[in-house]
């Protein structure tokens, strides 16, 4: 992916300290790993604290077991297949329901942002619909598609959809236009000036919706399988709640939350390889 066309500013015949200042002076940045290993720094306090209580009485070990119980309940599961069947159930319908919903919300996202006569016919559409709350559609999905993959997978598919589409739009239209008016000056066609010049620019927004779409993915994955499924880590949680296991329930939420993170680990490192060419602020 090529970066998009930029002007730039002449700067011959500059004088004065903008000139001569030289270079800014190099800031010492920690090795990359060891910030990601910080960022877990705030999980590990959180966890001792639970285990410092749940050893010293302070926490309910019935409604709050300790981590070691949990951490059991999870072994447990991982060696009699309990958790990879519902892991294989749940990332079976989570990822066939974000490609499909992901698929539609880049494309219709692309097309709206690109025409406005398609903004004009879609769009209203589009945000009526993402007002629709998840849980006012379950029951039509239950009735329209029954209780097999389809609703779950549609659901999950309807929850991609609307933050690609969003954010695909509106990167497309925060493209700037001076980008637009050097592609046109360099006589590119629409679809170089496509290729090399809108897709670029619209990508970070693109990106971001990207790790929005695929949290919602997972909120909706839980819903999806509170509808008549047999097996997936939501019907897991909803097994710990009937049978009154909380450490049922905290193992499928830890799980979750273990999957989330490794996900989004996965798009930032390709958003870091995408957007490689981009000289942006990345904080102090």
């Amino acid at each position: 992916m090529t970066a998009p066309a930029e002007l730039a500013p002449p700067d011959a015949g500059v004088r004065g300290p903008a000139r001569e200042a030289g270079p800014p002076a190099r800031t010492r940045r920690r090795p990359a790993g060891a910030r990601r290993l910080a960022g877990f720094a705030l999980p590990a306090v959180l966890l001792a604290a639970w285990q410092a209580a749940s050893v010293s009485g302070w926490a309910n070990p019935v409604l709050l077991p300790p981590p070691t119980t949990v951490f059991s309940t999870l072994w447990q599961a991982a060696t009699d297949g309990t958790l990879l069947e519902h892991l294989w159930a749940s990332g079976f319908r989570w990822v066939t329901g974000f490609l499909t919903g992901g698929a539609l919300g880049v494309l219709l996202g692309s097309l709206t942002g690109l025409s406005r006569r398609a903004e004009t016919l879609l769009d209203t559409t589009v945000q009526m619909l993402r007002t629709v709350p998840f849980m006012g559609l379950t029951p039509l999905l239950i009735l329209w598609l029954g209780l097999n993959e389809a609703p779950k997978i549609t659901l999950i598919a309807l929850g991609s959809f609307f933050p690609l589409y969003l954010n695909t739009f509106a990167g497309i239209r925060n493209v700037d236009r001076k980008l637009i008016e050097v592609g046109k000056v360099f006589e590119l066609n629409d679809a170089a000036l496509l290729r090399r010049v809108i897709i670029p620019a619209a990508l970070p927004e693109v990106l971001t919706g990207v790790r929005y779409a695929l949290g919602v993915a997972w909120l909706a994955l839980v819903i999806a399988e509170l509808m008549g499924a047999t097996s997936g880590l939501g019907f897991w949680l909803a097994q710990g709640r009937e049978f009154v296991r909380v450490d049922i329930v905290l193992a499928s939420l830890l799980v979750f939350s273990v999957a989330g993170k490794v996900v989004d680990v996965i798009v930032r490192q390709l958003e870091h390889h995408l957007l490689s060419w981009r000289d942006a602020y990345s904080g102090r």
